[in-house]
């Protein structure tokens, strides 16, 4: 090998080493602003609980506020990054899916601005600390990417300012967009909504609906 060939080796191979530390750089920022994120969700949350007189341990702990963002695409990470920015109320609700390592504030809104924050009540259902079915939806590309993982008799847990209701997953299902029945189950349930299939380019054509019902 000549001198010219090892010295355009040797200069490939740093730019590839330098690649790889800002690809790695990134994954690290990402991970550590969506922990500084769910820590500000969760603070705010437990300020309005002990405004209102409530305490207790249901609210996961920081060590838990991991949620996996590797199934996320690059332009929800950076979405979600710009939304650490912008002030929001607190959340009504932690919703939590140990398996799947979801972590995510419930809001009372569907903005864009909010789903890129956190995952929101579907305007019409009940709130989280309300009899009724509860329906929330988030991003197939965010922070329900992972629930193409998730199965039947899968636990969901909702936190609320009171206590933590534990759902368990009944029934999983692909429908149009105006199926609005999903919203109505035959008993007050959860109901969680995403846009399907999951990594369709454009605007999805369908929604995956996973239906829970308390333990």
């Amino acid at each position: 090998m000549g001198k010219k060939s090892r010295m355009a080796l040797r200069f490939a191979e740093r730019c590839l080493i330098t690649l790889g530390l800002i690809l790695l750089g990134f994954y690290v920022f990402a991970r550590i602003h969506g922990v500084v994120t769910l820590h500000a969700a969760l603070r705010s949350f437990e300020e309005a609980r002990s405004a209102g007189g409530v305490s207790g341990t249901g609210v996961p702990s920081p060590e838990s506020l991991r949620t996996n963002t590797s199934l996320w695409s690059p332009e929800r990470i950076k979405a979600y990054k710009a939304s650490l920015s912008k002030k929001s109320d607190a959340p009504l609700a932690i919703l939590r899916i140990r398996k799947l390592g979801l972590v995510a504030p419930v809001f009372d809104s569907m903005d864009d601005m909010t789903l890129n924050a956190g995952v929101g009540r579907i305007t019409g259902t009940a709130r989280p600390d309300q009899a009724g079915n509860i329906g929330i939806a988030g991003h197939r590309d965010g922070f329900f990417r992972c629930l193409k993982n998730i199965h039947k008799g899968d636990t969901i847990e909702l936190v609320t300012a009171t206590k933590t209701k534990v759902y368990v997953v009944d029934k999983i299902s692909i429908t149009k967009p105006d199926d609005v029945s999903v919203l109505r189950p035959p008993k007050p349930g959860l109901t969680l909504v995403t846009c399907y299939p999951f990594y369709f380019v454009g605007s999805a054509p369908e929604r995956y609906i996973v239906q829970a019902y308390l333990r």
